[in-house]
């Protein structure tokens, strides 16, 4: 499987937010977005400033979702074209899709500190959804899919531990979290209002759509 193996915070600095790539570590002062002067883009010109096209406006749009949620391009392009063959707003579904990941979902519940975690935790057969296990970070769940832990000592120790330091972290109201299981129960389809970073969607489909 691709994968983006290159320094996470180079990311969040291009983007010019938090993307929470690296956990608990985005929440320290360790995070270089709050370092003093290293709120610029990476490289030997990131200092510069000059006027964005419109162009770099929409696809910056579309980077900085891509790497919230950890997606490739050739994957993000699947997820438009199902969102665009949808019956209602494009940007909306799009997102929709993308918050039912199962890597997202896990990490939103507590079980990891970063979506890169929670990928890892999938592959490795460690989630189960209605009983089965699941072992693909893409899946998306629907409304009345119970999520749990493989029912293995080590695996309900691991993720037991994680829900604990994680409690407190605000849940998505369309999800469910039973702390003493662990289970996640997905109560209902993600909506516009649930997505948590800063994002202009009508954008993206405008540059999806070129």
């Amino acid at each position: 499987m691709a994968r983006n193996l290159g320094p996470q915070c180079r990311l969040c600095r291009r983007e010019g937010i938090k993307l929470f790539l690296k956990g608990t570590r985005c929440d320290t002062a360790k995070c270089p977005i709050e370092r003093q002067g290293r709120n610029n883009p990476p490289g030997v010109h990131g200092w510069r400033r000059s006027r964005d096209s419109s162009y770099s406006i929409r696809l910056r749009e579309k980077q900085k979702v891509k790497r919230y949620y950890g997606v490739l391009e050739r994957q993000f392009r699947g997820y438009f074209a199902q969102a665009a063959n949808q019956k209602r707003n494009t940007g909306a579904a799009l997102l929709s899709l993308l918050e039912r990941r199962l890597d997202n979902v896990v990490f939103k519940s507590g079980f990891t500190v970063s979506r890169r975690a929670s990928r890892q935790l999938v592959n490795h057969g460690h989630i189960y959804v209605n009983g089965r296990k699941v072992d693909i970070p893409s899946y998306l769940v629907r409304p009345a899919d119970k999520i749990t832990v493989k029912p293995a000592e080590k695996s309900a120790k691991q993720v037991t531990e994680q829900v604990q330091i994680n409690k407190g972290r605000p849940l998505p109201a369309w999800l469910s979290l039973d702390e003493a299981a662990p289970q996640i129960t997905v109560l209902a389809m993600p909506t516009r209002d649930d997505v948590q970073i800063p994002v202009e969607e009508h954008l993206i489909v405008e540059l999806c759509s070129m």
